[in-house]
């Protein structure tokens, strides 16, 4: 391309004011021509109308749906400059009761997926494009009730370092974005009619608020279009809350139990 543009994908933008959907906006905005993913396209249909982009469906979990979906982008656009994968999901579950099936589900969400799409995306990369992908803060501070989440997490890190070191002959950098809770419209309406869950949440983050979707997605647009000389590494996006500690799950579920008493009060008058 003329400009030295060249096309990005987004994968896993389906969810109207999400974070995918965000970074997509913000990629878009930097004159870049977009192409969003996901399992369904109702959502991807939209907002590629918005931001002049292509939707294609793509299943993350399913290797050969990755493959098809960068493929079909370099298809139409030439060579990626950058490729950014937000699908995954947080999975609850313990140690001790999480069923096998809902474990191997969590692994091919939040582990498989992205080894699939750094794979397939790295084929289709011009030399010296970008990775960006999505961990979390599960990944460095253990957060109860979602060890299999954080386990797959963490191990996202250690592909990122890898992927880094692999693929730096080609100029390729390979990053990640490691948020806390983000502040949608969704989040914030649950969390408005559950403040003391919204309080518990905040309570150890240093700022005292959390981040929100275009916040998230200023950080991985620099990642995947800026930081030339950053690679194999993951930045924290949670307003500091790295720095203390996650909410236990008994403050969560003392705070939800006092939203729930004081809605119920609220009904009876």
């Amino acid at each position: 391309m003329t400009d030295g543009h060249g096309p990005v994908v987004v994968l896993g933008a389906s969810r109207e004011g999400g974070t995918g959907w965000a970074i997509a906006e913000a990629l878009s905005r930097q004159g870049r021509h977009v192409t969003v993913g996901a399992r369904t396209r109702a959502g991807i249909d939209r907002l590629a109308a918005q931001i002049d982009g292509t939707a294609t469906a793509c299943d993350a979990t399913v290797e050969g749906d990755v493959a098809r979906f960068v493929d079909a982008a370099v298809a139409a656009r030439g060579p990626l400059e950058s490729a950014v994968l937000v699908a995954g999901e947080g999975v609850v579950g313990n140690i001790d009761d999480m069923p096998e099936a809902e474990f191997e589900r969590c692994l091919r969400l939040n582990l498989y997926a992205p080894v699939y799409f750094v794979r397939h995306a790295a084929r289709r990369l011009r030399d010296g494009g970008s990775i960006v992908l999505m961990t979390s803060i599960a990944a460095t501070n253990p957060w109860q009730g979602y060890f299999a989440y954080g386990a797959a997490k963490a191990a996202v890190h250690a592909l990122v370092g890898y992927a880094a070191l692999e693929y730096a002959p080609r100029r390729i950098r390979v990053n990640a974005v490691c948020p806390g809770p983000i502040e949608t419209a969704e989040a914030a309406e649950r969390l408005r009619r559950n403040p003391h869950v919204a309080e518990a949440l905040t309570r150890e983050t240093p700022l005292g608020r959390r981040a929100t979707a275009a916040e998230v997605a200023e950080a991985v647009a620099w990642l995947a279009l800026g930081a030339p000389a950053i690679t194999g590494e993951w930045l924290q996006v949670n307003g500091g809350l790295h720095l203390r500690r996650p909410p236990s799950a008994a403050e969560m579920s003392a705070a939800a139990q006092r939203d729930a008493a004081a809605r119920e009060a609220s009904g009876r008058r």
